[in-house]
């Protein structure tokens, strides 16, 4: 009798499967566009840069070449993607520019200067032939203390962005404006963070 009751649920499954794919399958068919997206992750939670440095190593693993613009981080900071990305020197343009944190640097008139020099470079590599992908990790950071015009942002992505090129943004609070641009947005929701227990950032999870 189990064996009876087990092949019936068995062909169930297999049934139930095959129209899964079936519908499946006629979804994918009207799916054959191909353009360079327009990706944000944003959000509170963790995750934001390391979900969009995994798209870079994507682009790494098929060969193909990409751009990183930090706009935040230091160079001084001895950070794991930085060390990683520095294997590939073929592949990868990798520009540290940030200042640190702003509740670091307590000069405005500095990081306004370090985002416009970073959103440069950014430019750069956007319009270049060489990157498919450019990442351009925490801009959402500078935007939201306005030490970039997000119009400025906005207008260069829409009229120069090359259609075949990939552009990640990441960091918290980002522009309604952007949001509504972007082809591909994510929004990390922080549920529970070391942190509020008074863990410290760890190496290896946090850098």
């Amino acid at each position: 009798m189990s064996e009876t009751n087990d092949d019936a649920e068995n062909a169930r499954h297999r049934d139930k499967m095959r129209k899964h794919k079936a519908a499946r399958d006629k979804i994918m068919a009207t799916k054959s566009a191909d353009k360079g997206l327009l990706i944000v992750h944003t959000g509170s939670g963790k995750g934001k840069t390391s979900a969009a440095l995994g798209m870079v190593f994507r682009h790494i693993g098929h060969g193909w070449p990409v751009g990183v613009v930090q706009y935040v981080k230091s160079p001084t900071w001895d950070t794991g993607e930085a060390r990683l990305l520095a294997k590939f020197p073929e592949l990868v343009t990798l520009h540290i520019m940030g200042e640190g944190f702003t509740w670091e640097t307590q000069d405005r008139a500095r990081d306004i200067a370090a985002a416009a020099a970073a959103w440069e470079r950014s430019k750069e590599l956007i319009c270049d032939d060489r990157h498919r992908l450019v990442l351009l990790d925490e801009l959402n950071i500078v935007l939201r203390y306005d030490y970039l015009p997000i119009s400025d942002v906005l207008k260069f992505l829409r009229e120069e962005k090359p259609a075949d090129k990939h552009v990640i943004i990441t960091g918290r609070n980002a522009h309604a404006d952007l949001i509504e641009m972007a082809d591909l947005v994510t929004e990390m929701t922080l549920v529970k963070h070391p942190f509020r227990s008074g863990i410290k950032a760890q190496k290896g999870i946090e850098f």
